[in-house]
């Protein structure tokens, strides 16, 4: 099954990183800055393009440097069409997210396995017609970089959770204290504003995504219960920080873990898709 018409991918880079809040550079060598045009308009960056790890990998801020694109405003057709034009296969995602859970702590991170889409009016796919794919997203993130990177986590000592629901929320605003206490009863362990449609964008594409949840505070179902101190702008700050940092060191870690065929299905997610 052939991907999207228009996209002709080049051989320039073997794997992606889009960066999250607060995280916005990653490799500290020679860097080649390129700027990327897509049908669907421009991305939200150039792609700084370097090598780590034995590997060429492309570098994209999900916000821009200096944050200015909010979550419900980024073009995430462009980033994931920018990626793989550039060649990238497997997609490296951090993010910043609050915590449903009690047991699951600032500072701790996340492998998530499920999302729920609680967003709207986002460019949601690459196939609006004439051709109809309905590609499936019962397992939407790929079981082999997620099964990679909770062993490089639990190798650096990281407090990690190898499986978790995300509940992504169309922001700017934050949930209300009624809804994040309605996704906590769910049972759902985090919640963002930038997973949807992103993974699903790059499963249209045939890319392997990995998220990887840096949990930076209590979301505002939680807060104020026993034991359980309400979030300030400095903490959050400070544990986005500390998180930023261990996540890098994951990254460089795992990078060198990221070669050979992939034999997970996310590169056959178009095959059986297609109404013909």
């Amino acid at each position: 099954m052939a991907l999207p018409e228009l996209l002709q991918p080049t051989d320039r880079a073997d794997v992606g990183v889009f960066g999250g809040s607060g995280f916005y550079s990653l490799m500290e060598g020679p860097v080649e800055i390129v700027t990327v045009q897509t049908p669907y308009g421009s991305p939200s960056d150039d792609v700084l393009l370097g090598h780590m790890g034995g590997l060429r990998v492309a570098f994209m801020p999900r916000h821009g440097h200096g944050h200015k694109i909010p979550p419900h405003a980024i073009n995430y057709r462009a980033n994931l069409w920018a990626m793989a034009q550039l060649g990238v296969t497997r997609l490296i995602a951090p993010t910043a997210a609050g915590s449903l859970q009690r047991e699951i702590k600032p500072g701790e991170f996340v492998v998530c396995d499920q999302f729920v889409d609680r967003t709207y009016g986002r460019g949601q796919t690459f196939f609006d017609g004439p051709r109809v794919v309905h590609i499936s997203t019962a397992d939407p993130y790929c079981p082999d970089l997620r099964e990679r990177a909770v062993a490089v986590g639990h190798e650096l000592g990281i407090a990690m959770h190898g499986r978790g629901t995300v509940v992504v929320i169309q922001g700017p605003r934050f949930a209300s204290r009624a809804e994040s206490r309605w996704y906590a009863r769910q049972g759902w362990e985090v919640i963002n504003m930038t997973q949807y449609p992103e993974v699903v964008l790059a499963r249209e594409l045939q890319m392997c995504y990995v998220n990887i949840a840096l949990i930076t505070d209590y979301d505002a179902g939680l807060e104020g219960e026993a034991g359980i101190e309400p979030v300030s702008v400095s903490d959050v700050v400070q544990v986005m920080n500390a998180n930023n940092a261990r996540v890098r060191r994951l990254i460089e870690v795992l990078l060198p873990r990221l070669t050979g065929e992939r034999t997970c299905p996310c590169a056959h997610a178009l095959e059986h898709a297609v109404i013909s």
